[in-house]
């Protein structure tokens, strides 16, 4: 039987799901890979060993990292630990806060920006804002809703039964307010209520209807009225969920006690949440009304403001909202998670969340088709690497969606939709990814390795992880400022050579011979493994594989025999590199010896853990199959 040439032109499909291995009929089967290991997918189809990652500094604790863009060249790295934030700007520490936010809770925090305020909610915690003032100096508040002659413009609401009546006995000053069910807590204190649209605050709770309250105006009578309501949101009935900035009005999305209610602020008063009469700039509020209890998990504002809730998803529109023109529709059922905030990104006009089943990936877009959103499975063949992310960040330069899992595993999500390209592949370290955060155009991540918790960058410079990379205008034998690795046995690259590895003894490293420039860090292995040739039944041969390569100073492939030397390293005695090798461009060649019967096998496989360079733009295969 003749020879055949198959030619993999591309991995823009990523590592496929095992169990799409028998549907060689798919684009994706062509396109797709069994194993994509520490490799990113370039839109254009090139597969490339990652970068590696930098060490920043070591974090207190086990933590949550937060982008905060002032502007394009004022951008900073917020880290959320135990109680505290620390803050960094192009990786040097330059301020800490302390903050009301646990460990516990830290899974929980939601937040929004606008210039230089960062908004942070969490359902039972009061929000916070916290405010760059310049580089140093940062400071942390809470919400203060527009007050105006002592009266605060915040929502309200009647948590009772609506027979329930409160009864002053006066019109002004300090009053008794008597409830005809029980009603009153002693977290009630210092709770602001509204009776017939009159403010008053209570200042003690003598019973569970009866209370002391300080009118801010004056009653317009003492007779019971069932027209009254309490602040919605307070230590008692909890705090908001998640918040965003549209239509130039602050949006809250539901509260601990108040899961599937959105208050919108009066057009251009962020803090003013007066329902007033209903004019077209005053504030909306209203409840997600369905066939189950929708608890609000995201408020986003893209197109139309978009609501993720636990059991579905929502478009609220109006050009512009106002309390008249508002509509609420719900648009996909797919639902977010409840017992933690992944933050939903803008990829391309649209959102991508995290499905509450924790096994799926979703773009929400809108399609002008349908004129509705759709929530389609980015995930749906690469189902086994999506499992219950539990933080993600989109870098826009290599439109790469980082996604961390919770088995501290982390997936690279290569995406470009015009192309449909939707590659997945896998990022492992030696260690657990926790968190991460798309800084401007650098990726950080919180990385836990043996019990401490480092941040890290990545960094196209840097080929292990962990990493420092130094010079010395005279070259030497020791190198200092490895403390975060003690212990650890790390590989070197002196002068751009692998010199193999080193053991971190009191924060130093001692090389062979002297070095100018030095790279330290942990080791990681890249794999690249084809899908199996599809619909063979009878025994096959590989006869060659060429590989054409981008930028590649180091290359070991498996034909079916071993790891294979690639031929154009600079090799010294006993095949060991003898200097720096150049990056190399253009196609390499490989032969292959023996038949397979094992038709789930791949016929190549790319693995290695030299500390260079590695990019694959396409494989050309030369086989046989037997008569």
């Amino acid at each position: 039987m003749p020879n055949t040439n198959t030619v993999k032109t591309n991995f823009t499909s990523g590592e496929i799901s095992p169990g799409l291995l028998g549907r060689g009929d798919l684009r994706a089967y062509e396109n797709g890979a069994m194993r994509l290991r520490n490799v990113v997918v370039a839109p254009t189809g090139g597969a490339s060993r990652r970068p590696g990652l930098a060490y920043i500094a070591t974090a207190p604790g086990k933590g949550r990292l937060v982008a905060f863009e002032f502007n394009t060249e004022q951008v900073y790295l917020l880290v959320f630990t135990n109680a505290k934030m620390d803050v960094y700007q192009d990786g040097v520490w330059v301020a800490e806060l302390s903050v009301p936010w646990s460990l516990a809770q830290l899974s929980q925090l939601s937040w929004t920006q606008s210039a230089d305020t960062l908004l942070v909610t969490h359902p039972d915690v009061e929000p916070r804002k916290i405010t760059r003032s310049s580089h140093t100096n940062w400071s942390i508040s809470a919400w203060s809703f527009t007050e105006e002659t002592s009266l605060i413009r915040q929502p309200y609401h009647k948590f009772a039964a609506p027979e329930v009546t409160l009864t002053p006995s006066g019109t002004s000053g300090t009053i008794t307010l008597t409830a005809s069910a029980n009603l009153f807590e002693a977290g009630h204190v210092n709770t602001r209520f509204r009776i017939a649209g009159k403010e008053v605050k209570v200042t003690a709770v003598a019973s569970a209807t009866s209370a002391t309250a300080e009118t801010k105006e004056n009653l317009t009578g003492t007779a019971a009225t069932e027209d009254w309501e309490e602040q919605s949101f307070s230590a008692l009935r909890g705090w908001p969920v998640c918040a965003c900035f549209h239509q130039d009005r602050l949006v809250i999305g539901g509260s601990r006690d108040l899961p599937n209610r959105l208050w919108l602020s009066k057009s251009s008063e962020l803090w003013n949440f007066d329902l007033g009469e209903g004019l077209d700039d005053e504030a909306i509020e209203f409840t997600l009304l369905s066939d189950q209890v929708n608890a609000l998990r995201a408020v986003f504002s893209g197109r139309h403001l978009q609501v993720l809730t636990s059991g579905a998803e929502w478009m609220v529109t109006g050009s512009p909202l106002t309390p008249s023109k508002i509509q609420v529709n719900r648009q996909t059922r797919i639902g977010s998670f409840v017992d933690r905030q992944v933050p939903p990104r803008d990829v391309d006009g649209a959102t991508i969340f995290a499905g509450r089943s924790g096994t799926d990936l979703r773009e929400f877009l809108y399609t002008d088709i349908e004129q509705a959103y759709t929530s389609n499975d980015l995930s749906m063949l690469a189902g086994h690497l999506c499992r219950h992310p539990q933080d993600m960040d989109y870098e826009p330069a290599t439109r790469l969606l980082y996604v961390v899992m919770e088995d501290g595993t982390m997936a690279a999500v290569t995406n470009y939709r015009i192309e449909q390209v939707t590659a997945w592949s896998q990022l492992e370290t030696d260690g657990l990814f926790c968190s991460v955060a798309v800084v401007g155009d650098v990726t950080y991540v919180l990385v836990e390795r043996n019990g401490s918790f480092l941040i890290e960058c990545f960094d196209a410079e840097i080929s292990t992880d962990s990493a420092l990379k130094g010079q010395a205008e005279t070259p030497g034998i020791l190198w200092s400022g490895l403390s975060h690795l003690n212990g650890r046995t790390v590989t070197v690259v002196a002068d751009g050579l692998p010199v193999g590895w080193a053991v971190v003894e009191e924060g130093s490293i001692s090389l062979e011979h002297p070095a100018s420039t030095v790279e330290a860090g942990l080791a990681f292995t890249h794999e690249i493994e084809p899908l199996p040739p599809a619909g063979l039944v009878k025994p096959m041969r590989l006869i060659s594989a060429l590989f054409r390569l981008q930028n590649t100073q180091a290359l070991r492939v498996d034909t079916g025999r071993g790891e294979q030397p690639v031929p154009f390293k600079r090799l010294g005695e006993g095949g060991v590199l003898d200097q720096a090798p150049q990056p190399f461009t253009g196609e390499v060649r490989l032969r292959a010896l023996g038949w397979r019967r094992n038709h789930a096998q791949a016929l190549w496989a790319v693995r290695g853990q030299d500390p260079l360079p590695c990019t694959i733009l396409s494989v050309t295969t030369e086989t046989k199959v037997s008569d």
